[in-house]
């Protein structure tokens, strides 16, 4: 468990957990992990959104710290797949009233129809959220000197990273990243959310965080 999150989660999907997601979405094995591969960029770039946002990136620490420290990712994928865990709720967070606009900017990268789309995007949410918690709280001595700290700025800083790698990997991933980009200044930030659009994302802030819904 080390490198890039992207490249080192989507390893992980390989085998077993890609044969179980492409059960559920109608896909071969080979086609759910090019599936995977297509959106998890998107909920990168949706956290990286909100870690930027003010207080932003402390919410996000603090969800993924109290909802899901200690949650195996593998064990996140089946949940959800049997029809568990909180990936709507995450979405919801992460997105905002723009989950469909990402579900119809995956389904139209993958061939998927909305709703499969949809169901991914809802699968690997709290996949994504199991495995970055993983990676900021392993001790760095166990994974890597890659390993992100475990704090806002370290959160931030790795997310920032992630996205600038993922610009840089393929046509894509940009365009998938695009559509979060909205003032296409060629960053992810809050500004894309918040310049005269009366349905900008909400931004997680310290209240959230208890009572709240899981994310």
């Amino acid at each position: 468990m080390n490198g890039p999150l992207y490249d080192d989660l989507l390893d992980q999907l390989r085998g077993t957990p890609a044969r179980q997601l492409g059960d559920r979405l109608g896909l071969s094995s080979a086609g759910a992990l090019q599936a995977a591969a297509t959106a998890l960029p998107v909920l990168f770039g949706a956290m990286h959104r909100n870690a930027r946002g003010p207080d932003g990136a402390e919410a996000l620490l603090s969800a993924l710290d109290f909802d899901h420290r200690g949650v195996d990712p593998a064990n996140a994928l089946g949940t959800a797949l049997a029809g568990g865990g909180a990936g709507g709720a995450i979405l919801g967070h992460l997105l905002g009233d723009h989950s469909t606009t990402a579900a119809s900017a995956v389904g139209n990268a993958t061939g998927l129809d909305s709703d499969r789309a949809s169901t991914l995007l809802r699968v690997l949410a709290p996949v994504v959220m199991a495995y970055v918690a993983r990676r900021l709280f392993t001790p760095q001595a166990a994974d890597g000197a890659s390993t992100p700290q475990a704090s806002p700025e370290g959160l931030r800083t790795a997310l920032s990273q992630e996205v600038d790698s993922l610009r840089s990997s393929g046509e894509t991933h940009q365009g998938l990243l695009s559509f979060l980009d909205r003032d296409h200044d060629g960053d992810v930030d809050l500004q894309d959310f918040t310049s005269g659009d009366a349905s900008a994302l909400p931004v997680q802030t310290a209240e959230m965080r208890s009572p709240r819904p899981r994310i």
